[in-house]
C-alpha cells in the first residue's frame, strides 16, 4: 500500500485541531481512522499486476537526436485503473516527461510516449515500469515495478560529416571527374593533355609529342579497390579525456569520416577495435551499408583499462591483409606508450603496408607551455615542453620506419586524417 498527499493532508486536518485542544487520545483515534480509510481505499484500487505492458523503441538513434519509447498499457482487470505510470530509463538515455497519468477502463489500452534525448552513445537500457494505481478516494493505492525490457543503441554523432562534401569534391578531382588530373606511381593511365609549366617532366609522353606540334603529358587516374583497414585502439590511453570527451570519441569520428570517404573512392574498408581482445569488427560491408555498419559497431565501444597488446594486434592485421593496404591506427602518440608498445613492432606492418598513426592532441598542453607567470606555472611549462620534444622525437622515429603521423585537436583530427588519405591517394602510395 502506498499513501498519497491526500492522506497526509487528511491526517493533518484532524491532528492539528486535536493537538491544539490538548486531547492526545483523539490523536490516536484520528490516526487509526485515517489508516482504516487508506487501507480500504487501497483494497478498492486495481492491481497493477493485472496490467499488460508492451514496449516499442527504435533500434538505433544518432546521438543528440530524439527517439520515442512507446508503452502500450492494457487493463486486464475488472476495475478501471486510475493512477500514474513511470517509464524509467538510465539517466544517460535522457528520458523527458516519463510520468504519465492514466485512466484505463477494463479491457482497454492506452499508448504512453516518452521522449528520449540521449547524452551518451552506446546501448541505453530501459529500467522497470512503475505503476501506481489509486483507489476511489485517491488517498492510497497499490504500486508495483514491472520489468519491460528495452534497449536503444545510440550511434555516434558523426559531427565530422560536415567535412565530407569538401573532401568528396577533392576526391572527384583526383578521380578525373573534374579538370585536374594527377600523376603518381601505381596509378592508372587516363588520357593525354598539353604540357603546362609545373608538370612533372617524367610524365611527358615523348612519342605522342613527336607526332604533334606541342608537348603533351600523360594524366593518370587513382587506382580503386584498394584495402583500407582502420584500427581503433580501445585500451587505457583511449580513456583520457581531451576537453569534454574521451580520446576514443574523437577516434570514432575520424574513423567514420575516413570510412565514408574511402568507400566513395571505391576502396574496400574494414574496421577492427582492439585492446587485448577484438572488441568490434566490420568486414564485407560496402556502398551505402558501410557507414551504418561502422556506426553500429563502434557505438557500444568503451575504453578498457588495459595496455594494448601490440604484437597480438599486428598478428591480427597480418591475418586480415594478404596484400599491400592502408593501415590506419587510431591510437596515441604519447612517447611512453609508443616506446613500450608500437615502436618495437611497427616495422612488421610498415614493411608491407602504408601505415598512418592518427592521434588526438591535448589543447591543455599548449596552454601549460604558454603560462609562465608563477614558479608552479614555469615547472608545468617545462614539463609540457619536454613532453612535446619527446613526442617529436618519437614521431621522427616512426617517420624513419615508414609511418605517417597525424596529430590534431579533437575537432580537427577527422578532417586532417581525411586530408592525409587524399594526399596518399594523389601520390599513388596506396
Amino acid at each position: 500500500m502506498v499513501l498519497t498527499w491526500r492522506a497526509v493532508v487528511l491526517t493533518a486536518l484532524g491532528i492539528v485541531p486535536v493537538l491544539l485542544s490538548g486531547d492526545l487520545g483523539m490523536v490516536l483515534v484520528w490516526t487509526v481512522a485515517v489508516a482504516v480509510v487508506a487501507g480500504g481505499d487501497a483494497l478498492l484500487a486495481a492491481s497493477p499486476r493485472l496490467l499488460a505492458i508492451q514496449r516499442t523503441v527504435p533500434r538505433t538513434v544518432r546521438l543528440t537526436e530524439r527517439a520515442q519509447s512507446v508503452l502500450v498499457v492494457t487493463n486486464e482487470s475488472r476495475r478501471t485503473v486510475t493512477g500514474l505510470v513511470r517509464d524509467a530509463w538510465v539517466p544517460s538515455a535522457g528520458a523527458l516527461a516519463n510520468r504519465h497519468r492514466v485512466s484505463i477502463p477494463p479491457g482497454e489500452s492506452r499508448r504512453l510516449t516518452t521522449e528520449l534525448v540521449p547524452t551518451r552513445r552506446g546501448d541505453r537500457r530501459a529500467d522497470r515500469v512503475t505503476v501506481r494505481t489509486l483507489g476511489p478516494l485517491g488517498v492510497a493505492g497499490r504500486q508495483a515495478s514491472i520489468p519491460v525490457p528495452g534497449v536503444l543503441r545510440v550511434l555516434p554523432e558523426f559531427a565530422a560529416r560536415k567535412h565530407l562534401p569538401s573532401r568528396l569534391a577533392r576526391l572527384r578531382e583526383l578521380d578525373g571527374q573534374a579538370a585536374v588530373q594527377i600523376r603518381g606511381e601505381g596509378t592508372e593511365f587516363d588520357s593525354l593533355r598539353e604540357y603546362v609549366i609545373g608538370d612533372d617532366v617524367r610524365s611527358i609522353d615523348w612519342r605522342a609529342s613527336a607526332r604533334r606540334t606541342e608537348m603533351v603529358v600523360r594524366t593518370w587516374r587513382p587506382e580503386r579497390d584498394r584495402r583500407v583497414l582502420i584500427v581503433v585502439d580501445t585500451a587505457r590511453t583511449s580513456a583520457a579525456r581531451i576537453g569534454d570527451e574521451p580520446r576514443l570519441d574523437a577516434s570514432i569520428e575520424a574513423a567514420l569520416l575516413l570510412g565514408a570517404l574511402a568507400a566513395k573512392a571505391g576502396d574496400r574498408v574494414e574496421l577492427i577495435a582492439f585492446d587485448r581482445t577484438l572488441r568490434a569488427r566490420v568486414a564485407g560491408a560496402a556502398g551505402p551499408r558501410l557507414l551504418p555498419a561502422l556506426a553500429d559497431a563502434m557505438a557500444p565501444l568503451e575504453p578498457a583499462l588495459l595496455e594494448t597488446d601490440w604484437p597480438a594486434l599486428v598478428g591480427l592485421v597480418r591475418e586480415r591483409l594478404s596484400q599491400r593496404a592502408l593501415v590506419v591506427l587510431l591510437s596515441t602518440a604519447e612517447p611512453a606508450a609508443l616506446e613500450t608498445g608500437l615502436l618495437p613492432v611497427v616495422e612488421q606492418l610498415s614493411s608491407v603496408h602504408q601505415v598512418v598513426l592518427a592521434s588526438v592532441a591535448d589543447p591543455d598542453e599548449a596552454e601549460l607551455a604558454a603560462q609562465r607567470e608563477t614558479a608552479s606555472e614555469v615547472f608545468d611549462a617545462a614539463a609540457a615542453a619536454r613532453t612535446e620534444l619527446e613526442r617529436i622525437a618519437a614521431t621522427m622515429v616512426l617517420s624513419r620506419r615508414g609511418v605517417e603521423v597525424v596529430s590534431a585537436l579533437p575537432d580537427d583530427l577527422a578532417p586532417r586524417l581525411a586530408d592525409m588519405y587524399l594526399s596518399l591517394k594523389a601520390a599513388g602510395r596506396l
